[in-house]
């Protein structure tokens, strides 16, 4: 596996095998916290070990400590399935650990009430920019013979889909996109769990009329079409219309055929309601 040269093991070999690498290498951890605020932090873990054992204690402290899973029945069969996709946070961990700058800083992944942001020390490779990433790229690793290992673990492709990966496992999910930035002199990668915030209604293409009414539904529940015309100052041709769009685009879900009745939801929220598995904390 080219992890030794003239009998002594390489860098990459102590960090991948290693029994405690961060003997060697300072910042060759995972530190994990949860933030209800830029500045108010509530608990906090490093991920020590190899760097397989940092991507599968990261993602099983993810799943026991700091995340909320949802139940739900397929028949007899019991499902749990995380907040966020667990492949989506997986290949981004994988990613972060293979790509980062191993003299710089340790990994760093925030977990806010709306968002998670994983970061680690240094910037994407030249000639690929922030922007290629939601598309086909060449795969440039800073580390390739990390990358190379953790391919032949089968845990990750040679042609740099892991971004696109992370995006589609994310819109799957029914979730915003993911951002991926360039700052503090690493990279970042931003998950989202909020698909109802003006931000995102309007990469959806949505007006400002339909904004309104989505995060009307956001806070009251439901919203009729005689609440769309008031609050967006239309006809009620134009209310059915635009309500209508937001039913197609999968946004709403309507309730009843006519009349009095009727209503629309916000689609996202007829799914079962989260519930923490044994163990989960707030």
């Amino acid at each position: 596996m080219h992890l030794i040269e003239n009998g002594k093991i390489k860098r990459a070999g102590i960090l991948l095998f290693g029994k405690n690498p961060k003997k060697f290498f300072t910042s060759a951890y995972i530190k994990v916290g949860k933030f209800l605020t830029d500045t108010d932090i509530i608990s906090s873990d490093n991920v020590e070990g190899n760097l397989f054992e940092q991507v599968e204690k990261t993602i099983e402290l993810l799943r026991t400590k700091y995340l909320i899973s949802e139940i739900r029945f397929e028949g007899i069969y019991r499902k749990e399935e995380l907040e966020y996709p667990e492949e989506a946070l997986r290949e981004a961990i994988i990613n972060a650990v293979i790509h980062r700058d191993y003299i710089g800083a340790h990994i760093q992944m925030k977990i806010y009430p709306d968002k998670i942001i994983l970061w680690n020390d240094g910037g994407l490779p030249k000639g690929i920019r922030v922007e290629d990433l939601k598309k086909n790229h060449h795969s440039k690793p800073r580390n390739e013979l990390l990358a190379d290992i953790f391919f032949k673990a089968g845990l990750i492709e040679s042609w740099g889909r892991g971004t696109l990966k992370i995006t589609e496992e994310c819109k799957n999910a029914g979730l915003p996109e993911p951002e991926f930035k360039e700052e503090f002199g690493g990279f970042s990668v931003y998950f989202y769990k909020d698909i109802y915030t003006e931000e995102n209604l309007i990469k959806m293409g949505l007006n400002k009329r339909q904004i309104k009414a989505v995060l009307y539904v956001k806070e009251k529940g439901k919203i009729t079409n005689k609440e769309y015309q008031k609050i967006a100052d239309v006809k009620e041709r134009s209310a059915t219309m635009e309500l209508n769009d937001l039913v197609n685009k999968k946004i709403f879900q309507k309730f009843g055929t006519t009349g009095r009745g009727t209503f629309y939801a916000a689609l996202k929220a007829q799914k079962p309601q989260k519930r923490r598995t044994k163990g989960a904390k707030e």
